[in-house]
């Protein structure tokens, strides 16, 4: 764990976080900055710098990422309307946290293409 990753800090409880959902290898938190109604982060308990990256060394915990983000579209009511799933890999494409996310949103249209 990198001694400046945010995310290793919400995930060891040292920084405070809202949590959506708890899951054996992952967690689920709302988003600081919201950008939809609902927008809620999926990182991993372990730290892995890109989607690639926790592809290539833990695919299982890659798949709980996103049965955790499945099971919270569920629990807030937008498994039916809709939600994205966005990684934001590099800084491209403003990836503002070196610790793998997956963002949900949800709870309004979302157009295509996004940015």
């Amino acid at each position: 764990m990198p001694d400046d990753c945010l995310f290793c800090k919400i995930v060891s409880g040292d920084v405070p976080a809202t949590v959506v959902r708890d899951a054996a290898r992952a967690l689920a938190i709302r988003d600081v900055s919201p950008q939809a109604p609902v927008h809620v982060l999926i990182i991993p308990r372990d730290h892995y710098d890109t989607a690639a990256k926790l592809a290539a060394e833990s695919p299982d915990v890659l798949v709980e990422v996103h049965r955790l983000a499945a099971a919270v579209a569920e629990e807030l009511g937008v498994d039916e309307s809709g939600y994205r799933l966005v990684y934001n890999t590099g800084p491209d494409a403003q990836q503002s946290v070196q610790h793998v996310h997956l963002h949900l949103l949800a709870g309004r249209p979302l157009t295509w293409p996004p940015g």
